[in-house]
């Protein structure tokens, strides 16, 4: 069922791209071929360098969140995260572009993730908040 989940979320992703252009952000997408791709390259990033990523940032997290007691420093390990892969697909895809460089990548992975949670949870395709963070709980270091 993973991979046909992942098949549903994966046009909506899309849709939800194209629809943060149209907020003050500072994101821009040439179409929604981009906005598809984009979204494929989101999700694999995150399958593909969540562990890398886990382990650069894994002596400052546990040292700022006292090894986890301190959820909100752990949020904010996971937002960085998710701006880091967001920022990333946007270097890597013609056509998806961060008008105003890191801050239109914080605002748009915010946005991002907290609308495709909230339509894919109305939609009854229940996700974690992020992949990122989806990950570090299962590998129980978040």
């Amino acid at each position: 069922m993973g991979g046909f989940v992942w098949l549903l979320q994966w046009p909506i992703r899309a849709l939800v791209l194209l629809l943060i252009t149209y907020l003050p952000l500072g994101v821009e997408m040439s179409s929604f071929p981009v906005a598809l791709l984009a979204a494929v390259v989101i999700g694999l990033l995150g399958s593909l360098l969540i562990l890398p990523l886990k382990a650069l940032f894994a002596l400052p997290w546990l040292l700022t969140s006292f090894g986890g007691l301190l959820q909100p420093v752990s949020l904010l390990f996971n937002w960085i995260i998710t701006v880091i892969l967001f920022a990333l697909a946007a270097w890597l895809i013609e056509g998806f572009r961060l008008k105003n460089g890191i801050f239109s990548a914080i605002l748009g992975a915010l946005a991002y993730s907290i609308i495709s949670t909230i339509v894919l949870r109305l939609l009854g395709l229940d996700v974690d908040f992020t992949r990122a963070a989806q990950a570090l709980v299962s590998a129980g270091v978040a």
